[in-house]
């Protein structure tokens, strides 16, 4: 089921434009609470490869000790990412690390493999930052109450989406190991997405070099 919804999330998403796939408003600031809710809401979702990233996330958490704490980890470091966009400090190549991010988890799910919970600690507080960073796009300029919901809503959607994951894995696919054909499948799915995205972002930089 989940893998069927996400590949028609590729299909329908691929053929959208970038701004479309990054701005829940369509590319205008949030210039109310509302507003700034809702684009928060959307964002993680609407942007393939970040909500590529939260499947990712939601599986390989349900081989974890703690699922909740890993989760909480990354959807802190999204905010902190967000905020050090809003408030100036640049993250480099933070598109290409986003997508390197996704083919990297996917790739780590694909293994079926146990990944000690340090290393997925790492990773998850690492990838949320430039996550987090990617976000901030929408809301530069915003005054703070749209920020402010904009940051609750994205933190609140990531968190309920990967921990009904993880949900998911635990409970319907009853996987106790990480190495099941679902959990596999999925995996592929996500590096997959990754990889596409990656390429994107390589291509668009050599092309900006060349130029």
């Amino acid at each position: 089921m989940v893998l069927r919804l996400f590949a028609f999330l590729a299909a329908a998403l691929g053929a959208a434009s970038p701004a479309l796939a990054h701005h829940p408003m369509g590319g205008s600031l949030p210039s109310s609470v509302l507003e700034g809710l809702l684009s928060g809401l959307g964002h993680p979702l609407i942007g393939l490869d970040h909500a590529a990233f939260l499947l990712g996330a939601g599986i390989a958490a349900a081989f974890l000790p703690s699922a909740l704490t890993a989760i909480l980890g990354f959807v802190a470091a999204t905010v902190a990412g967000c905020l050090l966009n809003v408030y100036g400090v640049t993250l480099p190549l933070a598109e290409i690390v986003v997508a390197a991010s996704v083919v990297l988890l996917g790739a780590l799910v694909l293994s079926g493999r146990r990944v000690a919970g340090s290393s997925y600690g790492v990773l998850f507080i690492v990838a949320g930052l430039f996550h987090g960073f990617a976000y901030g796009e929408s809301i530069l300029g915003a005054a703070q109450p749209p920020l402010a919901a904009y940051l609750i809503g994205f933190a609140t959607i990531q968190l309920v989406v990967a921990l009904a994951v993880t949900g998911l894995v635990r409970g319907i696919w009853n996987a106790a190991t990480p190495d099941t054909i679902s959990t596999r499948l999925t995996g592929a799915l996500v590096a997959g997405i990754g990889a596409a995205f990656l390429f994107e972002q390589v291509e668009m930089l050599l092309i900006g070099a060349a130029a």
